[in-house]
């Protein structure tokens, strides 16, 4: 089981992905841009520290690529996924390959979504 925080600005999209990876075993915070994600990170350093951020791109306040940079700044351990249903927000992520492990697609399914998480949990970070 991992902690994961998710930060995603769309509250249905937010609660499929939460049921989904509680279903696959994780424990999971959510969290609706990256400020807040910011502050969760911050509060749950170090002793229950998490384990992967998974963040939208596209998100008010503080975009996730903001997020990912400052969050790796932070936390060079986490593990830092990122979604879009935008193809110009995914070239924009493809300038952060050494910070982060996936970029997820959307629209994606459950099966895709649990299976794509766990690919990243189980990355060596040695």
């Amino acid at each position: 089981m991992a902690r994961i925080l998710i930060a995603e600005d769309e509250p249905a999209v937010r609660s499929f992905i939460q049921r989904a990876l509680q279903g696959a075993g994780h424990e999971v915070e959510c969290v609706g841009d990256g400020s807040d994600a910011l502050e969760a990170l911050a509060r749950a350093r170090p002793h229950r520290a998490h384990d992967l951020l998974l963040t939208d791109i596209l998100m008010p306040v503080m975009d996730g690529v903001s997020l990912a940079l400052l969050a790796a700044r932070d936390a060079p351990s986490l593990r830092i996924m990122l979604m879009t249903g935008y193809s110009d927000q995914r070239e924009r992520a493809h300038g952060l390959d050494a910070i982060i492990q996936d970029i997820l697609l959307k629209p994606f399914t459950l099966d895709e979504l649990v299976m794509r998480v766990q690919a990243v949990l189980d990355l060596d970070r040695s």
